[in-house]
């Protein structure tokens, strides 16, 4: 299936998969509107089947996590009060979806997902790569490209999520 015919855009679904407890997951929210599903309906099929998953596969947020997430990601469609917090579900997790829906269109959305999520691990493995060369090339020049390095090392780095940016524009107290 090409990226032309696929059921959800590749795009919409990167931008659902989170890191949570040092894993890559998907909640259960993201997973029912992707597959066109209610929520309650993917919690109760998956809870019908709970041996398919283990808490490597499925896991549900603490209130704290869930907070931090929906305090990262401002998104209104994530509701008002919930009575509990979503399940994540890794890439193992939602690969065994499919099988507890039992639908045409879980299948062919679990195939988009199962390639974002390689399409995910193969930018990782390419940005290791990219700071392996970079610290060969670091170790061939001398101190004067240090700050170079240094420039594309924090290119390079994850945003820190403690790190907020002010709003607005900063006031510069130059002469």
């Amino acid at each position: 299936m090409s990226d032309k015919k696929a059921v959800i855009p590749v795009e919409r679904i990167e931008t659902r998969i989170f890191l949570v407890r040092g894993e890559k997951v998907m909640l259960s929210t993201h997973l029912a509107e992707l597959y066109d599903v209610e929520p309650r309906a993917l919690i109760q099929a998956v809870k019908r089947n709970i041996e398919r998953f283990p808490q490597d596969f499925m896991f549900q947020l603490s209130a704290g996590e869930f907070a931090n997430l929906k305090s990262q990601i401002v998104i209104s469609s994530w509701g008002g009060a919930r009575r509990a917090a979503p399940y994540a579900f890794t890439e193992q997790g939602v690969s065994m979806l499919s099988s507890v829906l039992r639908s045409k269109r879980a299948v062919m959305v679990n195939v988009e997902i199962m390639r974002a999520f390689v399409r995910l691990r193969q930018m990782l493995a390419s940005n290791v790569a990219l700071a392996r060369k970079l610290a060969a090339l670091e170790k061939k020049y001398d101190a004067q490209f240090k700050v170079v390095f240094d420039a594309i090392r924090e290119l390079m780095a994850p945003p820190d999520p403690k790190k907020k940016r002010p709003i607005g524009f900063a006031q510069w107290e130059g002469k």
